[in-house]
């Protein structure tokens, strides 16, 4: 009995130093990791080299900071907006971008990164070109000639939007995350200037003709002015500034 006695404190020592330990396990086991890098990998197929970090204020708010680069390339979907014979005066365009997003998320899911979010960003933009060759027909007393100019040229833009997507954990450890961009877009105002030049002197009437058919390119969703001079053009962006986004982002979360 007095054995018995003896061992009975040694016994809930023991088992309250094994509740306190499971407790702390407990507590380390719920501890979250705040910090997510992705890339978004659809990306990856318009030449969009991207990454992105984000940090979890609270449970149900988040800030996503991302950069991309595309590199120098064709115009894609070209075709989309410019007739067969305008798309063949631009063969050897070539254009690079760079973007800068942030992006402030709020969860309505389970938080700390996980479920459906919207997201109001803002994101700056800049486009440039190569070199590229612009050869355009002058007509005269029934004669037409080509004259072979040279372009190049850049624009920014400053936009805002909105982006409403979800995020998920791909194992237990919640390590790994999908993050999928249901839909995302921007608007803004963005200005730029592309020039023309050439060897030939172009007279009054030559740069008339030349203006008009920069004109009459007619590309959507860009507002463009259009001067001429004798050595070529100058062709001033000052409008409108949109854009889409959607995709699937793979990271990992510490």
């Amino acid at each position: 009995m007095k054995k018995l006695l003896l061992l009975a404190p040694c016994i809930l020592l023991s088992e309250a130093y094994a509740q306190q330990n499971i407790s702390s396990t407990d507590q380390t086991f719920h501890v979250e990791k705040m910090n997510i890098i992705k890339t978004n990998v659809t990306g990856y197929a318009f030449r969009n080299i991207n990454l992105s970090y984000e940090r979890s204020i609270n449970r149900w708010f988040a800030v996503n900071i991302g950069f991309g680069t595309v590199a120098e390339g064709k115009v894609p979907f070209m075709n989309a907006f410019l007739n067969e014979e305008d798309e063949r005066r631009f063969q050897n365009l070539r254009i690079k971008a760079t973007n800068f997003t942030i992006e402030p998320r709020f969860y309505i899911g389970e938080g700390y990164g996980k479920g459906f979010y919207f997201a109001p960003y803002y994101r700056y933009s800049k486009v440039s070109s190569n070199t590229f060759d612009f050869t355009y027909d002058y007509t005269a007393l029934n004669t037409t000639i080509p004259i072979p100019l040279k372009g190049n040229g850049d624009a920014n833009g400053n936009s805002g939007g909105l982006m409403i997507g979800a995020q998920f954990f791909l194992n237990k450890q919640h390590s790994f995350v999908l993050d999928f961009w249901i839909a995302g877009a921007h608007y803004g105002s963005g200005k730029g200037d592309f020039n023309l030049t050439g060897n030939v002197i172009l007279t009054p009437e030559m740069q008339a003709q030349l203006k008009k058919e920069i004109e009459n390119l007619d590309i959507p969703f860009v507002d463009y002015t259009v001067e001429t001079n004798s050595n070529g053009a100058k062709i001033k962006v000052d409008g409108p500034w949109a854009g889409f986004r959607s995709g699937f982002s793979l990271g990992y979360r510490f």
